[in-house]
């Protein structure tokens, strides 16, 4: 269900978007709130899921995993039994930072973050022995031409 948000709410998402850090006192400056109304409205955006966490965005290069693979899937199974062990697979490999079920010629496309392509063949042998797929074949990215955690508001 989509949460109705008025002006206020989408500066506020707009300011915790770019820093999560940002302290209520400065979001209720930027809005023109006082400090407890901006307080409110953040704990009810959390309350009912708009927020869903705050986190810390790493730089991946400096963590040892500058390599993004982007890791398509084809699979000939399509059973719920075969979908509760694939998502056993995902939750288990933690290179994976994204995992989506495809519409079209695709079924899944993952994207890990990786040290290097030696890494991904060890992901790659690790991710094969616990899920059978009909095919699987990865892009690497070469350029990161925009990459944000950032919605639309």
């Amino acid at each position: 269900m989509t949460q109705k948000l008025d002006t206020i709410d989408q500066k506020i998402l707009s300011i915790l978007q770019k820093d999560a850090m940002c302290s209520v006192d400065t979001i209720s400056e930027k809005v023109a709130l006082s400090r407890n109304a901006c307080w409110r409205r953040i704990k009810a955006m959390e309350a009912n899921g708009v927020i869903r966490a705050r986190v810390a965005l790493l730089d991946a290069s400096k963590i040892g995993c500058p390599l993004t693979a982007l890791v398509l899937i084809r699979t000939d199974h399509h059973s719920d039994a075969w979908r509760r062990e694939f998502a056993i697979a995902v939750a288990a490999l933690p290179e994976i930072t994204t995992a989506q079920r495809m519409t079209g010629d695709l079924d899944y496309v993952l994207t890990v973050r990786l040290a290097d392509v030696a890494a991904y063949d060890h992901f790659y042998k690790r991710l094969t022995s616990r899920i059978s797929v009909s095919d699987i074949s990865a892009s690497f990215v070469m350029e990161d031409i925009k990459d944000t955690t950032a919605l639309p508001l």
